[in-house]
């Protein structure tokens, strides 16, 4: 009887995401993403729906929410990653400062470059350790032999991880543990100067241990970088950020400073998430 009803609340509470209007905050600190009634569609699914909301500059946006809720394709319209799907569209509007990333003869390549991408479990190149991290520059091209040297150490610094590979760049990058692995990622997409980076539940295949690591470069990174992350564990978005929004079947439910979202929720559907009666 009890399993019955917990279906029932879950129903009722998936419903009532599609019927209610969402609980955005207004933000006031620089907006550095205004995204603008986007919708993305697959085919004739229609997995983001109506989502209009600003990323703050220079802080971290948890996105949270149950597995299929629209987190990940939301990410990904960031940086123009629907691009790669034949069945994929997108409408709306998302504004990089000034720039529409969608308008007609936008560069996707200068965009990737300005939006870094960390996916859910690392993904290395079967290539040495500075490799890796120099692939952005040579796919630039014009960078002089002792320009992407000093990029490498300092993209490596900057994903603290320097300390740990120094000795050994010319090694492959996938004799590297997995945290290892998802730092050098994170490298690599220093590496060539972004403004931005989306991250992709980033320590969903890491162990504790490296899953602080990655929580605790991601507080130093926000000092330059706008971040956004998608995330299964609630904890997590509490710990990282200082922005939280909440996707429940492609709806943005609710948006505001992490610590009013936990512990003032607007919303029910919201409430009964962090509180664990679904999801």
């Amino acid at each position: 009887m009890h399993e019955v009803d917990t279906k029932k609340r879950e129903r009722e509470v998936v419903d009532s995401a599609d019927t209610e209007l969402p609980a955005i905050t207004t933000i006031t600190e620089p907006v550095k993403v205004r995204i603008s009634d986007l919708n993305v569609y697959y085919g004739e699914t229609h997995a983001i729906k109506h989502i209009t909301m600003d990323i703050p500059e220079r802080q971290v946006t948890a996105l949270m929410g149950p597995s299929g809720c629209g987190k990940s394709t939301f990410i990904r319209a960031l940086n123009r990653m629907h691009d790669l799907t034949p069945t994929a569209r997108v409408t709306g509007s998302i504004r990089l400062d000034d720039e529409d990333i969608y308008a007609p003869g936008a560069d996707v390549v200068h965009l990737r470059q300005r939006v870094g991408m960390v996916f859910q479990r690392p993904n290395p190149f079967p290539k040495s350790i500075a490799e890796n991290v120099a692939y952005g520059l040579q796919v630039q091209g014009g960078h002089k032999p002792n320009e992407v040297k000093q990029v490498v150490e300092q993209s490596l610094r900057g994903a603290a991880l320097w300390d740990e590979v120094k000795d050994r760049l010319d090694q492959s990058a996938l004799s590297l543990s997995g945290g290892q692995q998802q730092r050098l990622c994170i490298a690599r997409a220093l590496a060539v100067e972004p403004e931005v980076i989306l991250m992709d539940e980033p320590c969903s295949a890491l162990d504790p241990i490296a899953t602080l690591k990655i929580e605790e470069l991601i507080e130093q990174l926000r000092q330059r970088y706008t971040i956004a992350i998608v995330t299964h564990n609630l904890q997590q978005a509490a710990r990282v950020s200082q922005y939280t929004g909440f996707f429940l079947t492609g709806n943005m439910v609710e948006y505001a400073p992490t610590g009013l979202l936990f512990s003032r929720p607007q919303k029910r559907q919201t409430e009964d998430f962090i509180t664990g009666r679904f999801g």
